[in-house]
């Protein structure tokens, strides 16, 4: 049977859904918060004797994740692992994710709509930024992504859930592609035909990590910088954001996608591409700071490929922004005409950037392994 979602939140059905967690307060207010492009998320405001405490709320979006019940079963675990192996360290609430239970014992509420929402703590006097802008930032993302892998390497069985099949299947992406330029739904082929050229032209490395024979690791596949937060006071890296990603993967994938969110000066989707570039210092902090913790873990076969991992990560991303352009923005949220095209084109430039200094960066993954 379909479900009806609904996308008309109003302060009275906020209300309800808060209540329909166990915060023991007073529903005071709920605003959007974040930049996120799948899910509808709110900041919410609890008075709890008299003071107040901010919650994150959020629906998850069942377009895309197709079985929001496995994905919270993956993220109750996770984050649940992660506090007992990181039990006794200080401030323990902000270094990990807290997810608030239902008034019944559940970890998600589903409303009378067929929407499926889920509360956290809000991690207070910290910030997610788009765009990492020094050495130390980078270096403080590698390490809290590669601290949260290397925990991850002792998860008790079983397996986690694979929330979206073949997320990180570059020739099915590819594939994808194709039949999106074939059918043209939008009739958007003809204004990027340059980026399709570019693309085609590198397909041969679509398949390099899958033929690759590296192991499974659980991983988070979305290591945009933004999903660590940082201390606003000390700028470290606090914690790792935004799990419903998290499934078994290659470490590569993530790290890729450091490289892709972490190493340019310019945002995901800038139009002015003469800002668009790898900037070897912060790919060096991002390596160092990774290195320093999934070092442990990682194999020969797996560092090998670090730095190639960042030019295949940034042309998935530029294929599926490219994808969903043609396709009439059915997957990504975009608030203007143009932007997944806007994104495409900004991902291609530095896949440009990237292969301009590939070697340079090996040798330097050479040096620290």
């Amino acid at each position: 049977m379909a479900v009806t979602v609904s996308h008309d939140f109003s302060s009275t059905s906020l209300s309800a859904i808060v209540g329909s967690f166990n915060t023991q307060g007073t529903f005071v207010s709920a605003t959007p918060y974040g930049t996120g492009h799948i899910n509808d998320t709110f900041a919410v405001t609890v008075e709890q004797s008299g003071v107040g405490i901010r919650y994150i709320l959020q629906r998850i979006n069942h377009d895309i994740f197709k079985d929001p019940v496995a994905n919270m079963e993956n993220i109750r675990r996770v984050t649940e692992h992660l506090a007992r192996r990181m039990a006794g360290q200080p401030d323990l609430a902000r270094r990990v994710l807290t997810l608030i239970p239902t008034r019944v014992g559940d970890v998600f509420h589903r409303d009378p709509h067929g929407n499926v929402w889920r509360m956290y703590l809000l991690i207070e006097n910290a910030v997610s930024l788009e765009t990492a802008t020094s050495p130390a930032q980078a270096f403080e993302t590698g390490l809290a992504f590669g601290h949260f892998q290397h925990l991850l390497t002792d998860l008790p069985a079983p397996r986690l859930h694979v929330t979206i099949p073949d997320f990180h299947h570059i020739p099915k992406r590819f594939a994808t592609l194709i039949r999106a330029i074939e059918s043209d739904p939008a009739n958007r082929a003809i204004a990027a035909q340059p980026e399709i050229q570019f693309a085609f032209a590198r397909q041969p490395i679509a398949d390099v990590l899958l033929k690759a024979n590296l192991p499974e690791r659980i991983t988070h596949n979305d290591t945009k910088f933004s999903n660590v937060l940082l201390d606003k006071a000390t700028g470290e890296g606090l914690c790792v954001i935004d799990l419903d990603t998290v499934m078994p993967g290659l470490a590569l994938y993530d790290f890729g996608d450091m490289v892709r969110t972490t190493t340019s000066p310019a945002a995901e989707d800038e139009r002015d591409l003469t800002r668009v570039r790898l900037e070897m210092p912060m790919f060096e902090a991002l390596l160092r700071g990774y290195l320093s913790t999934a070092g442990e873990f990682l194999t020969a076969a797996e560092k090998k490929y670090l730095a190639f991992s960042g030019k295949l990560i940034t042309f998935v991303m530029g294929i599926r922004f490219l994808t969903d352009y043609l396709s009439g923005d059915i997957y990504y949220k975009v608030h203007r005409p143009g932007h997944n095209l806007d994104r495409c084109r900004t991902q291609f430039r530095l896949i440009e950037s990237i292969e301009h200094q590939e070697e340079a960066m090996s040798r330097l993954v050479e040096s620290l392994g």
